[in-house]
């Protein structure tokens, strides 16, 4: 019998585990944490015939150590760092390969789209996803969105299309997948505290459109604009300012006259968009290039594009209350993106900030809250570093409140002192110093909003 090791028991690595014991692999999870949470899961599994050991930081000699031998397969789930001493050592001796590029082994003689990016990736992915549904196709958005992709496996269901947002952590781990359509939407510096230079983090996504059949790339993303003719001289580029100079035709989607029109044909006029800011009409662009390389009709593309909402986490609007909008970002875990969903609201806005902060440029971001925002509320272990920085730039109505129970509430003495039309969770920061994910981290605001509101806002929800 094969034996397969996989680290990290978050989402992904449990659904590897099932995947692989399901086709009587042996298989061994491990995670260097421990928490109620994990002894749950750790029991679950076990209940299932897959060993679960907790708080191993795994390697090959961690394994020997414990008179275990070497697995034939090791899977990394995407939350663990690719370049990790012990994972540096298995590679030189046992094959091991991400999540992500396990479920493609099974699902390749499917088409894929995969949309990779610093920004837009889960707008963009889930409007996809609604218009191949709206036009009759199985087509269920996976990766950090919905199923993780060996849940689609999983779940045994035939389906026409997989559309896959896929991170940096996802495709530096997953070599041989290879989308019949890739995405770009855009790309700053991030996760460098992980990837260690730019360059690195770019020639992981930039792999994904290497592999790719199609290339579509977002004309409005300086730095594509700059990498991208070279490179994909064939790729559709998008661009909410008109055609882009040889980029534009033939494959090009772009506004014109209040219209999105692709290669030269009106497909949706652009105001029944119903999520607000620029960034969102760049979303919008790309998933209808993505949606005319397919062959999906104009009436599908306009009936799934007029009923979409957005996604949960990004510029979600949670509830009014005495006139004030309390929307969540949780989704915005960097300067760049933090500084969009500020840009994109009704000002003055009560800022709530902070978490586990990344390396970036946060120079657009602090110049957005001086000319947005009437307060700040910080939270996290951040929250002094933002101070400080807030203090350099003469920023002064900030205060550290710690935790996100103390700032929703404090938050609605400050809109109401202010005038304030927006209340914004909006962290700049990784939820881990607090949270599981970026998606805990928003339910919780959800929660806490909504309860504080209460019974007054009943109503309007």
């Amino acid at each position: 019998m094969p034996s397969a090791h996989v680290i990290g028991l978050g989402r992904s690595g449990t659904a590897a585990a099932r995947l692989l014991k399901g086709e009587s692999w042996q298989v061994t999870v491990s995670d260097r944490n421990t928490s109620a949470s994990l002894i749950q899961q750790q029991a679950a599994l076990q209940a299932e015939g897959i060993d679960v050991s907790l708080g191993l930081n795994f390697s090959p000699d961690s394994l020997a150590s414990q008179g275990q031998a070497p697995p034939d397969l090791v899977i990394v789930s995407p939350g663990v760092p690719w370049d990790l001493p012990g994972l540096v050592q298995a590679r030189e001796a046992i094959e091991t390969i991400g999540e992500t590029e396990l479920a493609w082994r099974y699902l390749k003689h499917y088409p894929w789209i995969g949309i990779t990016g610093t920004n837009g990736k889960t707008t963009t992915t889930a409007l996809i996803a609604a218009i191949f549904q709206a036009a009759g196709l199985r087509a269920p958005a996976c990766g950090n969105i919905g199923y993780s992709t060996c849940d689609l496996v999983l779940a045994q269901t035939p389906v026409d299309w997989v559309v896959a947002e896929l991170s940096s952590y996802q495709i530096e781990s997953a070599a041989t997948l290879a989308p019949t359509i890739g995405v770009w939407t855009t790309f700053t510096p991030d996760h460098l505290g992980r990837h260690g230079t730019l360059e690195r983090y770019r020639d992981i996504k930039a792999s994904l459109l290497e592999r790719s059949q199609h290339q579509v790339l977002n004309g409005d993303d300086l730095y594509l604009r700059q990498i991208g003719p070279q490179r994909w001289p064939h790729a559709c580029w998008t661009s909410t300012s008109g055609k882009l100079a040889g980029q534009g035709t033939p494959r090009g989607v772009y506004v014109e006259d209040g219209w999105v029109v692709a290669e030269g044909e009106p497909i949706v006029p652009l105001s029944v968009l119903r999520m607000p800011g620029e960034h969102n009409r760049q979303n919008l662009l790309m998933a209808i290039a993505v949606a005319r390389l397919a062959g999906i009709q104009t009436s599908a593309i306009a009936e799934a594009v007029t009923a979409f909402p957005g996604v949960p986490h990004r510029l979600e609007h949670i509830c009014s209350f005495q006139g004030i909008d309390w929307i969540n970002d949780s989704k915005a875990t960097n300067y760049d993106a933090a500084q969009v969903g500020l840009a994109s609201v009704a000002s003055p806005v009560i800022l709530i900030a902070g978490g586990e902060a990344k390396p970036g440029d946060d120079q657009q971001w602090i110049e957005t809250i001086q000319a947005k925002a009437a307060a700040i509320l910080l939270i996290g272990a951040a929250a002094p570093t933002f101070a400080q920085r807030l203090q350099q730039v003469h920023y002064s109505t900030y205060e550290i409140v710690g935790t996100m129970a103390q700032a929703v509430p404090r938050a609605l003495e400050l809109a109401k002192q202010y005038g304030a039309k927006v209340v914004l969770l909006s962290p700049a920061c990784a939820s881990f110093d607090q949270y599981q994910s970026f998606e805990e981290r928003g339910d919780h605001f959800r929660q806490l909003c909504l309860e504080l509101l209460q019974p007054t806002s009943v109503g309007q929800v």
